[in-house]
């Protein structure tokens, strides 16, 4: 596809407020700068002094940013052509942008500055992934009943696994499994006997007992690393299945396992492990999500969390032709992966930008609706009274981990999801093992991602 022609028809430059100048608004307002077809003018942070920070890493100058305390100092600022940078989105919302990029990461007010953006008439690319696993099919139904788009947004693994996903579906090509790469990979250097994830080292020597599979089942090889992996890294990360998540609300595929299998493979692996169990993979049927965790040596290149499906080779002909070309079959020839070996956050995001606003699509698709719920579960047992604090990167909550189960609307004895029970008290002692239930929590009535997850729940009923 030709992208100058697909967007040919947008003949003015979208422009978009970023609110979370974290790593993701970082890069999406640095290559802001050099899109010709989109605008990255407005910056919204905890405080307006965060925001202009953000722009001048871009490469804005100090002189051209204008730090805004209210409504009408923001408009006076964008008529002079200047660059805002403010602490609220209501001290922006009035000004004349077409879509809101929400990249704060934080569930509860992600919820309430999507509404916001929404009642206001503006698009959404909703790059806060932990509010859209909650209630992101509701938004995208409010807003198209308004003519307005809820999109996530390229850069991120769900949109481009949706897109390769569908692009695949296009082909006809029969896709047995599909997923992502965990976001840092495992790289192992035999010289040393030390493994190293997220510039964290360990010494695992006896990780060389398994690191070729050869005439081995792949299977078995597989569990003797998560055996010597998992005492040293955890191999489960939430992210991947809040991830996953969205990816199986747009396109209806199912995890295997509510938790993943989350082998640890190198890319020629991959293909195998992710086949069918009579094929001598892991899974039991066809159309499952799951995650690789990318095993490789110092000098091999990454797979940078990137996405993947696994495809049945129904032409066997053709698949051998592409196995002399390098392309990536399963030892037996039953199945190929497919693989895009890139995520590059805020730099790619413009396509999903200009796809919304000034194509009226989506990157969810026309049929995005609740079809898996991203439920808490108890990893030990929790008191009451524990606030189920979200934190650090990947906005984790300690002693908590996570399931994708079923869809189903809230209720006090139903386990609830994983983001509505975020920085939430507990209102009664929950065991390990347990899932955590809508009555074990203490929810406030003004939440808007409650209540926004509550209308969801009417709308698809």
């Amino acid at each position: 596809m030709n992208f100058h022609s697909h967007y040919s028809g947008i003949r003015t430059p979208v422009e978009t407020c970023i609110i979370g100048t974290g790593g993701f608004g970082q890069s999406f307002i640095a290559q802001g700068q050099h899109v010709g077809l989109m605008g990255a003018r407005i910056a919204v942070d905890r405080d307006g002094e965060t925001a202009a920070k953000a722009l001048q890493l871009s490469g804005v100058a100090a002189e051209r940013i204008r730090v805004c305390r209210d409504a009408r100092a923001a408009a006076s600022a964008w008529a002079d052509g200047l660059f805002v940078a403010a602490g609220s989105l209501e001290t922006v919302i009035d000004l004349p942008f077409q879509v809101l990029v929400e990249a704060t990461g934080h569930p509860e007010a992600a919820a309430r500055h999507a509404l916001l953006a929404i009642e206001a008439g503006r698009h959404v690319a909703l790059v806060t992934k932990e509010t859209d696993s909650v209630c992101g099919p509701g938004l995208a139904l409010i807003a198209r009943d308004r003519g307005l788009v809820v999109t996530p947004v390229d850069g991120d693994q769900p949109s481009l696994l949706i897109g390769l996903i569908s692009w695949a579906e296009v082909l006809g090509l029969e896709i047995v499994a599909a997923g992502k790469s965990s976001e840092y990979d495992f790289v192992f250097d035999r010289a040393r006997g030390t493994l190293t994830s997220n510039e964290v080292s360990r010494p695992l020597p006896e990780l060389i007992g398994a690191w070729d599979i050869g005439a081995r089942d792949p299977r078995e090889v597989s569990a003797a690393r998560e055996r010597l992996i998992g005492e040293r890294f955890r191999l489960r990360a939430v992210p991947d299945l809040c991830e996953l998540t969205l990816v199986a609300n747009a396109t209806g595929f199912d995890p295997d396992r509510a938790d993943f299998h989350a082998p640890v493979a190198r890319i020629p692996e991959v293909a195998g492990l992710f086949a069918e169990r009579h094929q001598g993979g892991l899974l039991g049927g066809a159309r499952r999500l799951d995650v690789f965790h990318h095993l490789r040596a110092p000098d091999e290149a990454s797979f940078a969390g990137g996405v993947f499906i696994v495809v049945r080779c129904q032409d066997r002909i053709s698949w051998d032709m592409l196995a002399r070309k390098g392309h990536t079959v399963s030892a037996s020839g039953d199945t190929a992966m497919l693989y895009l070996p890139r995520h590059i956050l805020g730099l790619e995001a413009a396509t999903s930008i200009l796809d919304a606003a000034g194509l009226g699509r989506s990157g969810h698709g026309d049929d995005y609706r609740p079809r898996i719920d991203l439920v808490a579960v108890a990893e030990r047992d929790l008191a009451a009274g524990t606030v189920l604090t979200a934190s650090g990167h990947h906005h984790t909550i300690d002693g908590v981990g996570a399931e994708m189960r079923p869809a189903a609307s809230l209720a006090a004895d139903r386990p609830a999801p994983f983001y509505l029970v975020a920085d939430r008290p507990l209102a009664r002692a929950v065991r390990a093992g347990e899932p955590i239930r809508l009555e074990d929590i203490v929810v406030d009535d003004r939440s808007t991602l409650f209540g926004l997850r509550l209308r969801q729940d009417q709308l698809f009923a």
